[in-house]
């Protein structure tokens, strides 16, 4: 099978939305349906009224590089530049809602760096 190539742009582009989106699509899903993700992006039927962006990330996550439209890469550009900005906040404006926006676009700042090693939790907590 022969591998279709992309354009570099959108390879860095790619790289570049995975490098920042350290949820996986599953996770994304349910936080999203959570009431923890507040309540502008939860109601009655939460099918119905999830983040839009959040939703597309969802979609981005499931699918195969091959697979990206136009409207994908601009989603993943702008999931990119929201999240920049959002980490770029002075400490006294990471509360929880700072959280929750970063989450929302698929990045949970609280998770341990993929390059170091990751702790498996014990029934006991962290060591």
């Amino acid at each position: 099978m022969v591998r279709e190539r992309l354009d570099p742009e959108t390879e860095d582009v790619w790289r570049e939305f995975h490098g920042t989106v350290n949820m996986r699509g599953e996770e994304l899903r349910r936080w999203l349906l959570t009431d923890a993700s507040g309540p502008d992006h939860f109601a009655a039927d939460p099918s119905m009224d999830v983040s839009p962006l959040g939703r597309r990330v969802v979609e981005i996550l499931d699918k195969r590089q091959v697979d990206l439209t136009g409207a994908d890469v601009d989603t993943m550009r702008d999931v990119v530049e929201r999240a920049r900005r959002l980490l770029a906040a002075p400490e006294e404006e990471r509360g929880e809602q700072w959280r929750h926006a970063l989450m929302t676009l698929g990045h949970d700042p609280l998770r341990p760096d993929p390059s170091s090693p990751e702790e498996e939790p014990t029934a006991e907590g962290p060591q």
